[in-house]
């Protein structure tokens, strides 16, 4: 999968110009690469157009033209697209109360590292989380983690095959699994293997 480049951007003049159209564009794209574990962990499987769509947003909002900004960002949003042989996703851990978001992060430390996806016939393979900056304290977990699932040759041929994928997270104090994926979602992913 190839990454995000300079010349795949649009000016900020020409971002204002398609946005409603590109965004109503990526949202439908997510649709297949969200994945709800119960109801307060969500993942949303990274690939170019949704990683294209983060850098266009923070370009936006930050108002950033100038070459080294955006250099910057596409250097810090690039590594979030799988490149062939992995899933790459944004964990969200989400509580709408603070008090209630507060104690939860507290419970759940370590649960980005308790994410795993299953290939039919193959043993999990457990989250590797937040490799560009640890989120994680003495107190508590972030609510938003970065992962990537690391898969074999016969994991991504037995899923070109057909095989069905689960993912889940198994944390002490947090339990839940999509087991298997939606067929549209298993096909948005298998998609990103090479």
């Amino acid at each position: 999968m190839g990454k995000v480049t300079r010349e795949s951007l649009m000016t900020l003049e020409a971002y204002a110009k398609a946005r409603p159209e590109f965004r109503r564009k990526v949202l439908e794209h997510k649709k297949n690469r969200k994945v709800a574990l119960g109801a307060h962990v969500t993942l949303l499987f990274e690939d170019e157009l949704t990683v294209r769509y983060q850098i266009q947003e923070m370009l936006r909002i930050e108002k950033i033209f100038e070459e080294e900004g955006i250099e910057h960002e596409l250097e810090a949003y690039n590594p979030l697209i799988p490149d062939g042989r992995n899933f790459k996703a944004t964990m969200l851990i989400e509580y709408d109360d603070v008090e209630v978001r507060r104690r939860e992060l507290a419970r759940l430390k370590g649960i980005e590292d308790r994410l795993w996806v299953q290939v039919e016939g193959a043993p999990r393979v457990f989250a590797i989380a937040d490799e560009d900056l640890e989120r994680e304290n003495e107190e508590k977990t972030s609510a938003v983690h970065f992962v990537r699932f690391e898969l074999s040759d016969d994991m991504a041929a037995a899923l070109r095959r057909g095989a069905t994928l689960s993912v889940g997270v198994d944390h002490e104090n947090y339990r839940a699994e999509a087991s298997p994926l939606p067929d549209a979602v298993r096909a948005a992913l298998v998609a990103d293997l090479a």
